[in-house]
């Protein structure tokens, strides 16, 4: 049985399509989820994929995070669904407090987009073991409000629980704190980073390498070998 993994598109939502390709690309079915629906069609995952949601208004994510979908998103994840937060998706998971800190605007006021070398730092969430702990990886980068900011102690527990999932090498690009990229949840299921790994699935678009396409290979091991 294929794999179905839901993409969440909001009003200003930008990569849905790039990431279902990603998903089809690895062999998982994806399927679209609108904003407004509380069914989420019994996937076996779901992305909430980069973009402008509601054109950042307020602070980015944070009118999105009020979705009806999210209600049903919010509930899943907490009982165990796989969520990948992506750019904008990420800023949504922040503002549905289903992962900690916040986004603010880039330390350089402008918005920045290039490839960007990250490491890896933990291979064992649900959307990262097709990595390896220390891996160095390329993945395009395009956001404004990407400066992760979290206080100290929530910055000390993310790294005493092993919970940066990745990291910005050689340059910080927005600012963030510890040089963090991505991060995960307490249990794995939930991962949100600010590059973009659905631009580097094939190799003639993005960075012109592959090194996104392991998000989608390690879910879908995972669903099929759940």
């Amino acid at each position: 049985m294929t794999a179905r993994i839901g993409v969440v598109t909001f009003p200003g939502s930008l990569d849905d399509r790039d990431t279902q390709r990603a998903i089809r690309v690895a062999g998982a079915e994806p399927v679209a989820l609108w904003h407004k629906d509380k069914d989420l069609k019994q996937v076996d995952a779901v992305v909430l994929c980069g973009g402008f949601s509601y054109g950042d208004y307020l602070r980015a994510g944070a009118i999105a995070r009020f979705s009806p979908v999210m209600d049903t998103v919010i509930d899943q994840a907490k009982a165990g669904l796989p969520v990948l937060g992506i750019c904008n998706g990420f800023q949504i998971l922040t503002e549905a407090h289903l992962l900690p800190g916040g986004m603010l605007g880039n330390d350089h006021l402008h918005f920045i987009c290039r490839d960007q070398k990250l490491r890896v730092e933990n291979a064992d969430t649900a959307w990262t073991t097709d990595y390896t702990a220390g891996q160095e990886i390329h993945i395009p980068l395009k956001n404004m409000d990407g400066r992760y900011v979290a206080d100290q102690r929530t910055l000390d527990e993310l790294e005493a629980e092993g919970r940066v999932a990745f990291r910005y090498v050689d340059f910080n690009p927005n600012g963030s704190l510890n040089d963090i990229a991505g991060i995960t949840n307490a249990a794995g299921n939930v991962v949100g980073l600010m590059p973009h790994p659905e631009h580097a699935v094939e190799p003639l678009i993005g960075t012109g390498r592959t090194d996104g396409l392991p998000f989608f290979t390690s879910i879908l091991k995972k669903l099929v070998n759940a």
